[in-house]
């Protein structure tokens, strides 16, 4: 039992006064940890929601440093934090906006050799990230170590994402067999994406999270919503656990993670695999 300040009670009082969340959930969020991969258009609204929620651990991973372009969907960085790395910035607003929360800044990319040492440890990890090298090793990874975790991405006016609970659902690999080749699908730096756009997905996916974590509601497993923004329609497709997935299925194929190639949102970041949206 967590011992709640007056100042505690007050700050977290409308999770409190919700019956599927009250004193009960709001220890479990105090005691959680949460990992965030990418701190950039999804990354920002997840890490502000998660920290003002009082989740106890944040991780932040991301190489990157931030960009003027970054700011007009980034919303943790400021026009002072250009140049500055973007964990950094993360860190900053995170600690101002609630002291509460402990931050694990992690100012590196993931990849196929380190990434399950950064994962292992946190009960949830979230997919922030603009490449399809790294959404399919951050699932690989997640469905190794059995931590579940968020899948997202945006492009243009249109966003996707789904909820992983490994050894349960399907996984984003049971949906998306392999990467597509290089270039055949544009990144935001080529098409653009609405800024709003990056707000609306990364609020879904610190929903997830925090669902997940108090345990209320359902979860977006066994489905991807993709969102319109254009026209505000949202789908729901429902999806399937595919026994012959080459990393969750019955006789799984990939035993070991590795690095592949694919073009990335920021051509200046190109040597990284998770540069952000």
């Amino acid at each position: 039992m967590i011992d709640f300040t007056e100042a505690q009670l007050d700050r977290y009082s409308r999770h409190i006064l919700l019956k599927d969340v009250g004193i009960e959930g709001q220890e479990r969020l105090l005691s959680a940890k949460v990992l965030i991969i990418g701190a950039g258009g999804l990354g920002a609204p997840v890490a502000l929601y998660l920290a003002a929620a009082g989740v106890g651990t944040l991780g932040i991973a991301d190489g990157d440093n931030v960009d003027l372009s970054n700011l007009q969907r980034q919303i943790i960085h400021f026009t002072k934090d250009i140049s500055r790395a973007k964990v950094v910035s993360a860190a900053e607003k995170i600690r101002a906006l609630n002291p509460d929360v402990k931050v694990n800044a992690i100012q590196e990319h993931v990849f196929a050799d380190t990434i399950r040492d950064i994962i292992r440890g946190y009960d949830f990890v979230i997919d922030g990230t603009d490449n399809f090298a790294a959404k399919f090793l951050i699932n690989d990874a997640c469905v190794m170590e059995d931590i579940p975790f968020s899948h997202g991405g945006i492009v243009r006016f249109t966003g996707q994402t789904m909820t992983i609970v490994p050894g349960q659902s399907a996984c984003y690999r049971c949906v998306f067999t392999a990467p597509p080749p290089k270039n055949a699908v544009p990144t935001c730096s080529q098409a653009g994406v609405l800024g709003a756009v990056a707000g609306m997905l990364g609020t879904i996916q610190a929903a997830e999270a925090l669902k997940f974590i108090t345990k209320t509601g359902t979860l977006l497993t066994d489905r991807l919503l993709t969102f319109d923004a254009l026209t505000m329609d949202f789908r729901k497709v429902t999806l399937h656990k595919q026994s012959h997935c080459a990393v969750c299925g019955e006789n799984p194929t990939i035993s070991a993670l590795v690095d592949e190639e694919q073009a990335v949102c920021d051509f200046k970041n190109s040597k990284g695999l998770h540069a952000t949206h």
